[in-house]
């Protein structure tokens, strides 16, 4: 029987991501990335250097929420390859002639870096235009016989909610990718039982829920919602009938979207009422296609990386 530390619980600023066979955990401190090897558990802890910490400016609200988004992909895809490089696919082992190349004539930090930013470049760019070029191609094809941009964001709307999901639903049936999520939920999991003040073990995590309110697929759910709700403001005041205006007004509201669903994932996940839990609803819904129940030694690496991040301080990494 699990038994309470703690009276009451609290919300915690660390969060995590599912990696391949690993987890990262971030707190407010360190971040940690654990890893089952096929020789055991591989860790890895780095002090966080925040760009906030030397240009404050970048705390203020908004602004903070842009620059979390992409520090958050860069260490998520530093992580990634920290990870894939215990699991290499046999099909890629042997090195073709340019990576030959460039192992020889680039150093390997710099070449590691070059790698991470054109990975999220791509994944940047792979976003841009599965969820924001494509509705705005697709919804424009019936603009010959619309006559009210009210209609024809509503229309960009559906278009995007509609592809958001089905990318969600056709990436959780890939066998890997849903042994990802395992460790998501384990993840989830593990901070739960971190919150509720109780022993950080294996049984009391696995009785601890999947679904996160702060978890990294409601936010994306909340800025699809948000670009939706900014993007149909803005176009009813320019040229909405032009594919490169309507292009050009999605790129521009990429910050304050951003900046805006983080300030709302904040206010969200700081606050537990009949309103925040409706509002936090539609996210945790989508998290049925990338949570899954994990295995105990799943839940063994999410616990020893939240283990590694948790501040001396106690409260310090309070939400």
């Amino acid at each position: 029987m699990a038994k309470k530390q703690a009276s009451c619980g609290f919300r915690t600023s660390i969060g995590g991501q599912a990696l391949i066979e690993g987890i990262l955990m971030r707190g407010p401190e360190k971040q940690a990335i654990v890893v089952r090897s096929k020789d055991g558990l591989v860790t890895k802890v780095e002090e966080l250097k925040l760009i906030g910490d030397r240009y404050p400016i970048l705390k203020l609200p908004i602004l903070r929420g842009a620059v979390t988004f992409i520090s958050s992909m860069v260490n998520g895809v530093k992580a990634l390859m920290f990870s894939a490089d215990y699991f290499p696919d046999e099909d890629l082992a042997q090195p073709g002639k340019l990576d030959l190349w460039l192992e020889k004539h680039v150093p390997a930090e710099k070449l590691q870096n070059v790698i991470v930013w054109v990975s999220v470049l791509l994944s940047l760019a792979l976003s841009l235009g599965l969820f924001m070029l494509l509705p705005t191609f697709l919804a424009g094809l019936v603009d010959p016989w619309l006559h009210s941009a009210a209609v024809h964001n509503l229309i960009e709307g559906v278009v995007k909610i509609a592809i958001f999901m089905g990318y969600m639903i056709l990436i959780s049936r890939q066998k890997d990718v849903a042994r990802v999520f395992q460790y998501h939920g384990a993840e989830h999991k593990t901070i739960f039982c971190y919150e509720a003040g109780l022993d950080l073990t294996v049984e009391n995590a696995r009785i601890q829920p999947k679904h996160h309110p702060r978890c990294g697929t409601s936010f994306l759910f909340v800025v699809v919602i948000v670009s939706i709700l900014f993007s149909s403001l803005v176009l009813s005041y320019v040229e909405w009938r032009n594919f490169g205006v309507r292009v050009l007004v999605h790129l521009a509201l990429l910050i304050p979207v951003v900046g805006v669903t983080y300030e709302f994932n904040r206010w969200v996940g700081r606050h537990d009422n009949a309103l925040t839990r409706f509002l936090s609803a539609p996210g945790l819904w989508m998290q049925n296609f990338t949570t899954n129940e994990p295995d105990d030694s799943m839940l063994e690496v999410a616990i020893e990386a939240l283990k590694l991040v948790i501040p001396e301080e106690k409260g310090k990494d309070t939400w």
